[in-house]
């Protein structure tokens, strides 16, 4: 079965060094999804990336400093983005949130 629906989709973009209560952000932000029941929430680790600082962050298996990029990509409802969103307000100290409208099928049993 499937099922089709409008949607909102989170793309939260920092880096892998970034704390939220002393463990890292990805972590508390997926916690925080699976409280208010999210659909889901998938991590990505990056390669090599820059953002507004213009600072080349990466994850060279050589270099000293390993902080990657991080995306946490979150889609659900819009309703329960918005709970979701003055969270993020509080748990982010740099980085870029972007939104966009998406048009979601779920597959279910």
């Amino acid at each position: 079965m499937k099922e089709q629906f409008k949607a909102k989709m989170l793309c939260l973009h920092f880096t892998e060094d970034d704390k939220w209560q002393g463990k890292p952000l990805y972590e508390a932000i997926v916690a925080k999804c699976m409280e208010f029941r999210l659909a889901g929430a998938t991590v990505y680790r990056g390669f090599e990336g820059f953002g507004a600082s213009a600072r080349v962050y990466h994850s060279r298996s050589l270099s000293i400093s390993k902080n990657a990029p991080v995306v946490v990509s979150i889609i659900d409802v819009e309703e329960k983005i918005q709970l979701l969103l003055p969270h993020l307000d509080e748990m982010f100290t740099g980085g870029l949130i972007a939104i966009s409208d998406v048009d979601a099928i779920r597959y279910f049993l």
